[in-house]
Order: structure tokens, then sequence, then C-alpha cells
């Protein structure tokens, strides 16, 4: 498995059988399905790194529905995928935005990504979640300069946070799941919430109102206010109760979490039938409105679909199949096991 640089200076496209846009768990699974049909494909996401919203939004969350795996975290299920796809040797190009898409005239597909990546493909599969997500941001006057910095919509590295006074702005699960993490090692830490009601898990919620009560943190219904900030440090932010009053908070570290907003991106103007933001498909080849283009995971739509990651994962086995009779129509099916097929030991590396 490697990362390709763009070839957009030599000019040529990179002709494979299969581009799955999305590196998620549905679209690294999806390589893996293909994988043991003897099919090849590359990946495509505008993400830096693999993993989709599992690795961009819940590294550290245990998912507790995976089969066989009581608890996963969410990068563990990320990682343990990544070594699975290893014999099948697909090519990541990450921190590619898909820009350009068309069926040529023979069937086949074209791609370009932002970074000047072409593609041509014999079929697409679509895994890209419900597309990128951009955060709810905190909107005060002098944020941006902090943004990255003493203002974070995410976590990338609690170690840094240690010793810091921290105000988490939110009401769900991430606020209330970061504010739990970090209140042992923080200096101090205030939660601040529009509303008195939480969004996030009730045990949650509990816990931290046993926080407060104890005095080990401070919980506030309000909204933020204004930004304290001097020598270019962030030095504390103010809030606004539901009274008008004004309050001060002092602070070296704002964690905010408002949500996120999904933007699907170019994938609106590919001419794909939509249906509330996603990509209606059918539920024996999980393929689009466009032949030879397919999409699996929360970027499609069906009746009685569930946004689950195993839920993805049957899409992708099915998805496969069908890929196959697409990409060669001709050629008999046949449903082997990788327990007993020489054929999938063979291309899964098992030794003899």
């Amino acid at each position: 498995m490697s990362q390709t640089p763009s070839n957009a200076a030599s000019g040529g496209a990179v002709s494979t059988e299969v581009v799955v846009i999305g590196a998620g768990p549905c679209g690294l699974f999806q390589v893996f399905e293909l994988g043991l049909l003897g099919i090849g494909a590359h990946i495509v996401d505008s993400l830096a790194h693999p993993g989709g919203q599992c690795a961009e939004l819940y590294p550290d969350k245990p998912i507790y529905d995976i089969p066989a795996l009581p608890v996963c975290g969410a990068q563990e299920l990320v990682d343990r995928l990544l070594q699975q796809i290893k014999p099948f040797k697909p090519q990541l190009h990450l921190g590619q935005e898909v820009i350009e898409f068309a069926r040529r005239a023979d069937g086949r597909f074209h791609l370009r990504t932002a970074a000047g990546t072409t593609f041509d493909a014999g079929a697409v599969v679509i895994a890209a979640g419900v597309g990128s997500f951009q955060p709810r941001r905190l909107g005060l006057e002098g944020a941006e300069a902090f943004e990255g910095g003493a203002i974070q919509y995410r976590v990338r590295n609690a170690a840094v946070l240690a010793g810091k006074h921290i105000v988490v702005f939110g009401g769900g699960d991430s606020a209330l799941d970061w504010t739990l993490a970090l209140l042992p090692k923080a200096q101090s830490l205030s939660l601040v919430h529009r509303r008195r009601e939480f969004r996030a898990a009730p045990a949650s919620v509990a816990r931290m109102q046993e926080e407060v009560a104890a005095g080990r943190m401070r919980c506030f219904e309000a909204l933020p206010h204004a930004l304290q900030h001097a020598d270019g440090a962030l030095r504390g932010v103010s809030i606004r109760s539901p009274d008008g009053s004004v309050r001060e908070l002092a602070a070296d570290q704002l964690l905010v979490f408002f949500g996120l907003h999904p933007k699907l991106g170019p994938i609106a103007e590919w001419g794909l039938a939509l249906e509330k933001k996603a990509l209606r498909v059918d539920t024996e080849k999980f393929q689009t409105s466009l032949p030879g283009v397919f999409a699996v995971g929360d970027i499609n739509t069906y009746p009685g679909k569930k946004k689950l990651i195993l839920s993805g994962f049957h899409e992708a086995a099915l998805a496969a199949f069908a890929i196959q009779h697409h990409l060669y129509p001709q050629k008999k099916q046949f449903l082997q096991y990788t327990t007993t097929s020489p054929v999938m030991h063979q291309r899964l590396g098992v030794p003899d």
C-alpha cells in the first residue's frame, strides 16, 4: 500500500479498474472486497490521512458494534482495515478532492483531483460518508487568528492540554466526552452551553453535574461574547447569559464543539440522482442512477437504510460482485470462501 503523488507533471492518466472515492472504513473495506475478486483499486480522499469520519472526528472513541470485536477504538478499526487490504497493494491519493467527473463515450470514467491527478477508471465507488465536514465556528471577532492553536474544533493531541485553563463550548457528546476526559488534567475547566438541556448521553451529563457539584469544574448556560487577548496570546473569553449579563472566564485554551455541517461538495454536481443530500441506490448492486457508479456507506440512501458501519460493509460486499459483473459481463461469477478457496488464499498471500 502506498501513497501516490500527483501525475499532473507527467500529464498521463492513471488507468485502473476502480476508483474508490473516500478512505473511511467503508471505502477501505470496499477495496478488500474488490481485492478478493481480483479487482484492483485506487483510493482518493480529500483528507490528508485515511480513516474518514472515524479518524477525523473521534479517533479515540470506542465502537461496540463491529462483529467479533467487543470493543474497538475508531482509529484501531481504521488501522485494522489498512492492514487487511495490504495484500492488494492499493494506492492512496490523499489530500485530494475529486473536482472533475465524467462518463466517457466508451463507458469508462474520467476523474481529476484538485491536485491534478487524473484517472481513467472502469467503475467508480463513492464512499464519501456524508461529504466533507466543516466545523461550526466560534464566530467571535479575532477568533480566526487563534484557530488551530488556542481555539480548536477537534482535539488532535490531548497531552498538550494538560495544565491549561480550558473553556469547552457545546452540549453534545463531543463536548461532554472531552470535558470529562480533560478535567483531571486541566488547571481549570469550564463548560459553556447555550441552554440547560444537553444533547449528550445522560450518563455523561450526570457525571458532569457531579463534578460541578463537587466544585471540580464550572458549567454555565450562556453564549460566547468576546475574546480577551494580549501580546498575541489568548487570555480569556467573556460569555453572555440569557439575562444579558456578561461574565469573564480566564482561558488559554478554547475547545469549540458546536457540531459540524457536511458539504456534499462536487458530488452534488455530477448528475447522480439525489434524495435528501444522499445518493439513491438499488439494494441489489448499490449502483447509483448512472451505470458503473456505485455508492456505499453513509453517502447512499435506499428504503430501510441504516447509517451503520456494519451496514456499509454489507453494501461493499454486494457492490464488489456488481462491479465485477459491470467490468467483465461475460465472466461467470463464483462465490468462493476465504476459508477454503486456493484462489482467495493466493490473493491474500496466505502461505500454503
